[in-house]
């Protein structure tokens, strides 16, 4: 079994003849080890999901790293802003931050485990950690929760951009690979030959000339897309009726291969259906419909009127922080909803989460609901200060208001460039989502560290 602390004690360090920077480095830990320390439950919750990955087998061993050494090595990954190689090797060769992380001279934990130690940790176990220490903050009156702002943003997914050809060009690529790893395995499981660089032709052609304004180039284009279209369509039919053959296979790596495929199959299928819909057939298919990676499905396309940016692929995050840029709330939402549906669960969660509502939230004019929600919120709320027309700018009071909402958008580049939130690259929506709750999590104990 995994313990979840052990009784360490502290180095103590002569940081009088450090430069400034580095006794800056070390008092910013310091603060953090106190803040952690001084809310156990924070702890409590991490170690019911990391227990998991050491149940000790029948001689009951214990896992090498206890809760805590993991949990602050997750920390210390995202808060240096590192992979988790990078990471080892700081916390390695830094004998600092091996006290931080309480190892009492243990040898370093692989970045393999230390990846597989962040994907044990459920998304809603980050959130339950991030009310934690927002709780323990108010009891200690570190932050103030009456006044709130309230932003949303996009965390993009870590996916090329999405065409239809270079959707298809993926589609077959990923099911020649896996399909010509079953045949080394066994020979009779798949008796096709596939033209790997005949259809990379196609592919390179239509994206070569897929602007061109020639008619006899269009048609040129239309006729390459009716082929690669119907060659991916063919593809996906035979590694379907590979995956349906080798569910009674006794080969147990062809097997392997087939459950790797069958995850690929409905995003594939997706991708085939779509392209011929929208390029043979000239529908013009709704983006709730479609797939933009066959690696991360769950990827929605987002606009959100940005003039440098108008179209983006990931998931929007809704924040909410009081004055002293404390994260009191989020939320990562798989399929997005309008700003203005919003503003009622956020006040909602804030009641649930301090037990009253708060006297001020600010929100840009894409939170505003309806005139009667507007009404009914606000007999919730003291001031919703959320603009509902242009004219409402010249307000004093809405204008200043406005002001501290801006706070927000300081937070959101400081996540997005600090803790590597501008694009998140582990796969899947679970990861994504414990991704940003970790990057919150980070964020909000800096700014406890440097107001205790």
């Amino acid at each position: 079994m995994r313990q979840k602390k052990e009784s360490v004690l502290p180095v103590r360090w002569n940081d009088e003849a450090l430069p400034l920077p580095v006794k800056v480095y070390r008092a910013k830990y310091r603060a953090i080890s106190q803040v952690l320390d001084r809310c156990p439950e924070i702890l409590d919750r991490i170690h019911e999901d990391l227990r998991k990955l050491s149940k000790g087998g029948r001689r009951g061993r214990e896992g090498d790293f206890t809760s805590e050494n993991i949990l602050r090595a997750l920390l210390v990954q995202s808060i240096e802003g590192l992979s988790y190689r990078e990471a080892v090797v700081r916390i390695a060769e830094s004998e600092f931050l091996q006290d931080f992380l309480r190892m009492r001279k243990k040898q370093v934990m692989d970045h393999s485990f230390l990846n597989k130690c962040f994907k044990a940790v459920r998304p809603e176990t980050w959130k339950t950690v991030n009310e934690l220490l927002a709780q323990d903050a108010v009891c200690r009156d570190l932050i103030d929760t009456a006044t709130i702002r309230t932003d949303t943003t996009v965390v993009e997914t870590n996916i090329h951009y999405p065409t239809d050809a270079s959707l298809l060009w993926d589609t077959w690529r990923v099911a020649s690979r896996w399909l010509g790893r079953a045949r080394k395995i066994e020979p009779s499981s798949c008796r096709h030959r596939f033209h790997d660089r005949k259809i990379k032709r196609l592919y390179l052609f239509i994206t070569r000339y897929a602007i061109s304004k020639s008619k006899s180039r269009r048609r040129q284009v239309k006729a390459a897309f009716r082929a690669l279209i119907e060659r991916v369509e063919w593809i996906v039919a035979i590694a379907g009726e590979f995956c349906d053959a080798s569910r009674s296979s006794s080969n147990l790596e062809l097997a392997g291969v087939a459950l790797e495929l069958r995850s690929f199959l409905p995003s594939m299928r997706t991708v085939a259906a779509t392209s011929r819909r929208a390029q043979l057939d000239g529908e013009k298919v709704p983006a709730r419909e479609r797939v933009f990676s066959i690696f991360e499905p769950h990827t929605e396309l987002l606009k959100r009127g940005k003039r440098q940016k108008p179209t983006e692929f990931g998931h929007k995050v809704l924040l909410c922080e009081t004055p002293e840029k404390f994260i009191t709330d989020y939320e990562v939402y798989e399929k997005q909803e309008a700003d203005c549906a919003l503003t009622e669960s956020v006040i909602r969660r804030h009641k649930a989460l301090f037990g009253k509502t708060p006297e001020v939230l600010a929100g840009d004019m894409g939170f505003c609901p309806t005139a009667e929600k507007f009404a009914e919120l606000e007999e919730l709320v003291g001031t919703l200060a959320i603009p509902r027309r242009l004219r409402d700018f010249a307000n004093k009071v809405l204008a200043k208001w406005q002001a501290f909402r801006a706070g927000i958008e300081g937070t959101i580049s400081g996540l997005k460039r600090v803790f590597r939130l501008i694009r998140c690259f582990f796969r899947g929506f679970k990861s994504f989502s414990s991704a940003v709750g970790l990057g919150v999590f980070c964020h909000n104990l800096i700014v406890l560290a440097g107001s205790s």
